[in-house]
């Protein structure tokens, strides 16, 4: 189970989601100002530059080399499709990259000085079950792989023993002192079954705060963050780097909410007009900016019509080496002609083979696992015909055709225990942003 939290990012720390109960951890922060009452006009009195320190530090006595930082860097670009930072954006990474190593270290020692130590035994089962189960290589191609990509195993197993340190410490020192009442359960159940039918969105948040001195600066750096995530970067990945809110631990997922819960009138209308898999941001918000990313969203207590299972098959035209882009535009209407006098999935491999196309059947196709635009394709046709012709020149022309489908069954929501378990674990991410905190705050830090 470890390792399946482990892997869910590429940053390995875990990735659980909040269920209920939870709004934007962005509304309502308190400004620096507010809190220390500092002016607006300042006057810096020395020559050091906090921004011009090295990518180095010693807490505690334990020195975070260059080296260090480099390789987490390293896994973290390698989690992003190999991404290619600019140089601006590049000196940011490594500076939250030190932070987070920081509170690694933190953890660890934590550990340590609670005599929870996490053995070298352990971090090392942990890194084979996750070089076999999630990269499907033994501890030595591991080993080689990491180390072709600028990273070490040592960097990874680092990381591995701070996850695992943390999640002992929280058993201990948290998860025993959490407690849910059953009115609390019955009251969210209640509402919950009184909300069958409205809409409930998954929502991934990642949050900076802004004062009126930076305000320009952060909202270039979301602008920066949103360019990398439209090319491809992890949002995951982003939000445990640079998200400010408290769900950046576990990659910036509020988890499953209602639009009342992010308790602010725009965030909730641009969530509205989302679609799964679409970006929005940044938009500023009282305190800072944010970048919203909606991964998902359903109707409570009903069921997911793209949870359907379909029995399709996939008729294919391959185009042969050195096909022109006209040639192939003729074939494929020539293609798209044929299919069209198809009567019902039985003709379907008599039509393809006077096509010279190929057939291939699959009786249990779950409508989420297809791109999102083949998905409403899908969902508007009836059994027997087929999806408009779709491909490439190099990949060639297909379509789909619906054979079946095997619609839902309506779903009754979480259940009281799971409902509990999710407050449960609510409360204890809450107290662990505070342990962490408390950690920060009593930790002698040298910056080199």
């Amino acid at each position: 189970m470890f390792v399946k939290r482990l892997a869910k990012t590429f940053g390995f720390l875990s990735a659980a989601a909040f269920a209920v109960g939870i709004g934007s951890a962005a509304v309502g922060q308190q400004t620096g100002e507010d809190l220390f009452n500092i002016p607006d006009d300042i006057t810096i009195l020395g020559p050091a530059n906090p921004n011009a320190r090295k990518a180095t530090a010693i807490v505690n006595g334990q020195i975070i080399t260059g080296t260090d930082v480099e390789q987490r860097v390293a896994l973290l670009l390698n989690a992003n499709n190999d991404a290619k930072p600019d140089a601006e954006e590049l000196k940011r990474l490594k500076l939250q990259v030190l932070r987070n190593l920081i509170d690694e270290t933190l953890q660890i020692q934590e550990a340590k000085a609670l005599e929870m130590a996490v053995s070298a035994e352990e971090v090392d089962q942990t890194y084979q079950r996750l070089a076999g189960e999630r990269f499907n290589r033994s501890p030595e191609a591991q080993d080689a792989y990491l180390r072709q990509i600028g990273s070490s195993a040592g960097s990874l197993k680092r990381q591995i023993e701070g996850e695992l340190s943390w999640d002992r410490l929280l058993r201990r020192n948290i998860q025993p002192f959490v407690s849910v009442s059953a009115g609390e359960v019955n009251e969210l159940y209640e509402r919950l079954q009184a909300s069958r039918g409205t809409t409930e969105y998954r929502i991934g948040e990642i949050y900076m705060a802004a004062t009126p001195a930076n305000r320009a600066q952060v909202e270039q750096n979301m602008r920066q963050i949103v360019q990398q995530l439209q090319q491809g970067g992890s949002f995951v990945a982003y939000a445990r780097q640079y998200s400010q809110a408290t769900t950046g631990v576990v990659g910036g997922d509020l988890g499953w909410i209602q639009l009342a819960q992010l308790q602010n009138p725009q965030l909730e209308a641009v969530t509205a007009d989302l679609q799964p898999g679409q970006l929005a941001g940044p938009i500023e918000i009282p305190g800072g900016f944010s970048i919203l990313y909606l991964i998902d969203k359903r109707q409570i207590g009903m069921a997911d019509p793209r949870d359907a299972l379909l029995s399709l098959k996939q008729i294919s035209l391959e185009f042969p080496a050195g096909t022109t882009e006209a040639q192939a535009r003729t074939k494929a209407d020539a293609f798209a002609q044929g299919i069209q006098t198809i009567r019902g999935c039985g003709e379907a491999d008599a039509v393809a083979t006077k096509l010279g196309a190929e057939v291939v059947t699959n009786d249990q196709v779950q409508v989420r696992a297809l791109p999102e635009a083949l998905q409403s394709a899908l969902l508007e046709l009836n059994i027997g015909q087929s999806t408009p012709p779709f491909g490439s020149l190099q990949d060639g022309v297909r379509v789909l055709m619906l054979c079946g489908r095997d619609d839902p069954e309506s779903v009754s929501g979480p259940s009281r225990d799971q409902l509990m378990n999710n407050l449960e674990e609510d409360r204890v991410n809450k107290r662990a942003q505070r342990y962490l905190r408390d950690l920060r705050r009593d930790a002698v830090i040298e910056y080199n």
